[in-house]
């Protein structure tokens, strides 16, 4: 996978809670870098500021490479993949720093779903914030 195709990294911290009996992050924390990583994604494209609409997670994939310890400088890759009416596809690369060098430790997808929470369903992406992800993703839809 080529990271040069991803226009957002950012920094995941690995806290002490997210480590196992064995040394290594638990595979049940992956989801949760994956929720930072995205957030911080929406919130520096879109500036989406709303607390009646925002998104639900409607199907999620973690592909599991290398192990990541709690020493370890770890880094998300995020990019938007396709863009739907109230539906959007977003692909995750997690890597470890290791010297000058990143190693891919985890991939992974979500489908995120734009969602009205008052009327407790689904509801189309804003023009506004569709916009902004494809723009920055440069995205043919």
């Amino acid at each position: 996978m080529m990271l040069t195709s991803f226009n957002y990294k950012s920094f995941i911290p690995v806290r002490f809670g997210d480590i196992n009996a064995y040394g290594v992050v638990n595979n049940d924390v992956f989801l949760s870098y994956f929720e930072m990583a995205h957030s911080g994604y929406w919130k520096h494209i879109t500036k989406w500021q709303s607390r009646t609409k925002g998104i639900i997670i409607g199907r999620a994939e973690v592909n599991y490479k290398k192990p990541v310890r709690f020493n370890d400088e770890l880094y998300a890759y995020v990019r938007t993949s396709r863009i739907g009416n109230c539906s959007f596809d977003v692909e995750y690369v997690l890597t470890i720093k290791r010297n000058a060098d990143e190693e891919i430790c985890t991939t992974g997808r979500t489908t995120c779903i734009f969602y009205d929470f008052e009327k407790d369903k689904p509801a189309p992406i804003p023009l506004l914030q569709r916009e902004k992800m494809i723009a920055f993703e440069a995205l043919a839809v």
